[in-house]
């Protein structure tokens, strides 16, 4: 039994595939979302085999989502499109495989019958674009941050949050694995990344750790285990 989420903003679109997905046993639909934040707590929540995604979305499309999942537990990823160009595109990178809309029940079963037989995770996180815009949840909204305004992001037992120059914690739900590998911010530390940009001084200690002092005065320790690749990542001489 294979689990699938539908990501599409259209709920017409998502009622069609559903529909179709129906036809096969095997697959168990666990969710659906409209939007790439509802996916992105879709996807956490039940870790979903596969996701039927749609590209064109508002304000985060198909294509953003995948570069904010965390690349060492990605599901296999069908994209949805309308368009041919997004098609190709969708192949470029490395999607499992593309349906065209509207979905036909024929190309839909080869693509099925595929998942079937190819159960192993993909490996895309060298291939997705960089991220400027980091989602925020708050009460009742979410905001996108850019990533130019983030001093450093902590990992809590709460989560994982993003800290701009204003001090103030936003919770978010990417990873520091997905923030390391999809942004600038540099790891300092098991449970901090650092946006070089943002770095005032770096402050050694005889034990051989050291504290980052970013351009708003917020401290931010550097671990032994970390110091030495800040250091070449800054071309710091050792």
């Amino acid at each position: 039994m294979l689990t699938a989420l539908i990501i599409d903003d259209e709920p017409l679109a998502r009622d069609e595939l559903r529909a179709l997905l129906a036809a096969d046993t095997q697959i168990e639909i666990v969710g659906e979302a409209a939007n790439a934040i509802d996916a992105m707590a879709g996807i956490h929540r039940w870790h979903p085999d596969i996701i039927f995604l749609d590209i064109q979305m508002p304000k985060i499309n198909g294509l953003e989502l995948v570069a904010m999942l965390d690349p060492e537990c990605l599901p296999h990823i069908v994209f949805v499109t309308a368009f041919d160009e997004f098609a190709l595109r969708a192949f470029e990178e490395h999607a499992f495989d593309y349906l065209l809309k509207p979905v036909e029940a024929a190309r839909l079963s080869k693509t099925l019958e595929r998942l079937h037989k190819v159960r192993l995770p993909q490996n895309i996180a060298a291939l997705t674009p960089v991220l400027n815009q980091l989602p925020c949840h708050g009460h009742n909204r979410i905001c996108l941050m850019p990533t130019a305004e983030v001093e450093y992001a902590c990992s809590k037992l709460s989560g994982v949050y993003l800290v701009g120059q204003d001090a103030q914690e936003h919770f978010t739900v990417l990873t520091l694995k997905t923030l390391e590998l999809k942004t600038v911010l540099l790891r300092c530390h098991r449970q901090y990344l650092v946006n070089p940009e943002r770095i005032s001084e770096i402050v050694f200690s005889e034990n051989g750790a050291a504290e980052i002092l970013t351009r708003s005065q917020q401290r931010i320790p550097v671990s032994r285990r970390y110091l030495k690749v800040l250091k070449d990542a800054l071309g710091i001489d050792s």
